[in-house]
């Protein structure tokens, strides 16, 4: 599955069942490097998720990963706080806000 498919599925999950993000807002930034590379931005506000190329708005917390490692991450089958020490992903910004998306990220995986 490629990155923007990844992001799609998430979104759609994300907006039929909104329990995990009610009443949550913040941006993010998603550093993707390899053969999928590209910077992408996905949003949670009213209690719905969006996801745009590019980085246009000012993020709460970024975070740069390979594409696999991002696919894995979103999956369910990367540990993200052994990814994050393996350093296999850096986070910039609010360390409560990655904390915060595994929480959202672990309520949509399938």
């Amino acid at each position: 599955m490629s990155v923007e498919q990844t992001l799609r599925n998430l979104e759609e999950k994300i907006n039929t069942n909104p329990h995990a993000v009610n009443g949550f807002h913040a941006v993010y930034h998603f550093l993707i490097s390899g053969a999928e590379s590209g910077n992408y931005q996905v949003t949670f506000a009213g209690n719905q998720a969006s996801y745009v190329k590019g980085t246009p708005d000012e993020a709460k917390c970024t975070l740069e990963l390979s594409d696999e490692n991002f696919i894995k991450l979103v999956e369910g089958t990367l540990n993200p706080t052994v990814a994050f020490m393996m350093g296999k992903v850096k986070i910039k910004g609010e360390l409560g806000y990655s904390l915060k998306l595994q929480t959202i990220l672990n309520a949509y995986q399938s």
